[in-house]
């Protein structure tokens, strides 16, 4: 007799206590990665720098969020993502947008972030801030209702001021990408949400489907524009760029799975990620599980290389795209695997 996905339970966490103590950190073995281009330490900093003084001046969140701000990295972290930016300008604008998609996910979605978030009424929340991106049209003095909503609250400015500054820079078709790119992550924020509201629990393959829209597309996608130039929308468009792009997004987002794995199940044993999902289905434990999202990782990212590799003989443009989609992959995988701060490894090898 087959059981019903929605009778599983998810396995708990590791032996935290024993995790944490290890603290270990550095590259999980056995993964494939390729070595990042070191992030200039400079250059991180006055991201920084910039960084603190815009989330100061919208007054986006209070000053005991300051420790977070300063581990997480937002500088460095853009830095290795996108070594060939055109300008500090531009990496202070993907700095922006990364810095605004994390406040709304601390602030809307995540429970056990003790800032507010909810799973609860979560659409709501989301489709005011899809406008926050994708503006209000109607009678005046609705609008002017809707601008005062969205001054009115933190996550919302963020969102709105940091996509400003993008579009400042951006081509139009650029801007328009990013907003439907944001849109498929508050689908995915929606689909994870329901799930831990019905405790339901997802088949591998349902869960890597939320996750390909609960990822960092919004920041994979527009590399093209922190590099420079347009990758032209029809050329974007097309299936195998599309392909290289999703399949991209998903390996970066099975490494935060990976590396963020003790931090989420201490502090919610019931969080979903790869491994919980693949110990619950296959009915083995987490060291098993693990190391299995780790080969499904690698055949993910085996699958970008070769077919990225075979896309970029066709045209130098795509190949350029295929370029900084490559350097945001392992310039995330980099900080993830350095960022002691935030990740430690399980203690599995």
């Amino acid at each position: 007799m087959t059981t019903s996905p929605t009778s599983l339970t998810l396995p708990g966490p590791p032996n935290i206590a024993r995790t944490l103590s290890a603290r270990r950190t550095g590259a999980i073995p056995g993964l494939r990665y390729r070595p990042a281009v070191p992030a200039d330490p400079e250059k991180a900093a006055e991201v920084d720098r910039r960084l603190e003084a815009w989330a100061r001046a919208l007054d986006l969140f209070p000053a005991a969020w300051q420790g977070d701000f300063t581990g997480f990295q937002f500088g460095r972290a853009v830095a290795l993502q996108h070594p060939g930016a055109a300008d500090l300008d531009r990496l202070t604008a993907a700095g922006k947008l990364l810095l605004a998609e994390n406040v709304v996910d601390s602030c809307y979605c995540e429970e056990d972030e003790g800032r507010g978030g909810a799973r609860t009424g979560l659409g709501g929340r989301l489709i005011l801030a899809q406008s926050a991106l994708d503006p209000y049209h109607g009678v005046p003095e609705l609008e002017e209702e809707w601008r005062e909503g969205m001054r009115a609250d933190g996550p919302l400015r963020s969102y709105h001021f940091a996509l400003k500054d993008f579009a400042d820079l951006a081509t139009p078709s650029q801007t328009d990408r990013f907003v439907h790119d944001i849109a498929r992550l508050h689908l995915g924020y929606l689909a994870e949400a329901a799930w831990a509201e019905t405790r339901y629990a997802p088949r591998v393959w349902e869960y890597l489907v939320m996750r390909q829209f609960n990822n960092f597309r919004p920041c994979l996608s527009i590399v093209d524009a922190v590099d420079g130039y347009e990758l032209p929308e029809p050329v974007y468009a097309r299936p195998e760029i599309q392909r290289i792009t999703a399949l991209a997004c998903n390996a970066t987002t099975i490494v935060n799975d990976l590396y963020s794995f003790t931090k989420e199940l201490a502090s919610d044993p019931t969080h979903l990620n790869l491994p919980q999902v693949v110990a619950a289905n296959e009915r083995c434990g987490l060291k098993a599980a693990y190391l299995e999202s780790v080969e499904i990782h690698n055949r993910i990212m085996t699958a970008f290389e070769e077919e990225s590799a075979l896309l970029s003989a066709t045209s130098p443009l795509v190949a350029r795209y295929a370029e900084g989609l490559a350097a945001w992959v392992s310039g995330n995988h980099e900080w993830h695997a350095t960022n002691s701060h935030r990740y430690h490894l399980p203690d599995y090898w």
